[in-house]
């Protein structure tokens, strides 16, 4: 069986590889079992684990372990721990280990910009991120890779988080400054990229200007949200999977509340890129994409990193 580190794990996913590789896997499709979610608790310390199968017609398998500890941070530790392993569909054989980390990051980013590439404005150039973390960090690279973004902005509730990634995006030639007033902020994006690991809503959908986009990837269960309920009210919204309507904190709340319905939500990945229904319908509606993550998704990823590899 072979390694894959970070580094090498890496290396193959740029986003102008992966965003058209995921596009293609939503058409085409594979199995994906619902994920498997425990909650565990050590010594005070309260944490999710998710387990998250996927195999498809090209002969692969693959089986993500992914460990959620929101307390991390004060102990100055990812919040987010992942291990991938990669089997061949056909046999069972253990083809490969990889970094299950940088599988989920960069994974998500990349559908993020994949629900943005049918949902945002063509001229979308204003991003906002909140969070500022793993993933949040990969946002901006992602949405360039199918929007003209430049300029950047980035809310977190550490301001001194928000500083500080904002001075590394400069440093790596972006536009970008910290936001301190978030309402403004939004107010100003086009694309409002939420990737944090909330529990109460962050944004409100009065600050939603007309034509904006919302992409919601951080909460991933029903005890998480990032968005108010009026965020969904008139707006066209888009989910990853079916299973988001089970496992969105947000969603469950903006359908208990009635600002969303099940059979208003306008189509999945996989009916967007096949195409089965229509993204964006036109310049001023408000687009919302809702994702909590697809096994899928990390199939897709391993396999480019596999089939990247120099393997005889």
């Amino acid at each position: 069986m072979k390694h894959f580190d970070e580094a090498a794990t890496r290396a193959p996913l740029g986003f102008d590889r992966l965003v058209p590789a995921l596009r293609a896997a939503f058409a085409a499709g594979a199995q994906v079992p619902p994920r498997h979610v425990h909650a565990i608790e050590a010594d005070g310390s309260k944490g999710t684990v998710l387990i998250m199968p996927a195999w498809s017609d090209a002969g692969f398998l693959g089986i993500k372990t992914i460990n959620i500890f929101p307390g991390n941070g004060a102990q100055g530790l990812p919040g987010l721990h992942a291990t991938y392993v990669l089997y061949d569909a056909r046999t069972g054989v253990p083809l490969a280990m990889m970094d299950g980390n940088e599988i989920t990051a960069r994974r998500t980013a990349a559908a993020s910009a994949l629900g943005a590439s049918f949902l945002a404005r063509q001229d979308s150039r204003r991003l906002l991120v909140l969070g500022t973390g793993r993933i949040a960090r990969m946002l901006p690279a992602a949405h360039a890779s199918v929007r003209p973004i430049d300029e950047l902005w980035v809310w977190n509730h550490r301001p001194e988080g928000a500083e500080a990634l904002a001075a590394q995006w400069r440093a790596e030639g972006w536009n970008a400054r910290a936001a301190t007033d978030l309402e403004a902020a939004v107010r100003e994006a086009d694309i409002v990229s939420c990737a944090t690991l909330a529990t109460a809503p962050l944004v409100r959908g009065e600050w939603l200007a007309p034509g904006s986009h919302l992409d919601l990837i951080g909460s991933f269960t029903p005890a998480m949200r990032e968005a108010d309920v009026h965020c969904f009210a008139g707006a066209h919204v888009c989910i990853d999977t079916e299973e988001a309507l089970q496992k969105s904190g947000d969603l469950l709340d903006a359908m208990a509340a009635g600002t969303l319905r099940a059979e208003d939500v306008r189509g999945t990945l996989a009916t967007l890129c096949r195409p089965e229904q229509l993204g964006r319908p036109n310049e001023t509606a408000r687009t919302v994409f809702k994702a909590v993550g697809s096994a899928l998704e990390d199939l897709t990823a391993a396999t480019l990193v596999w089939q990247s590899s120099d393997i005889d």
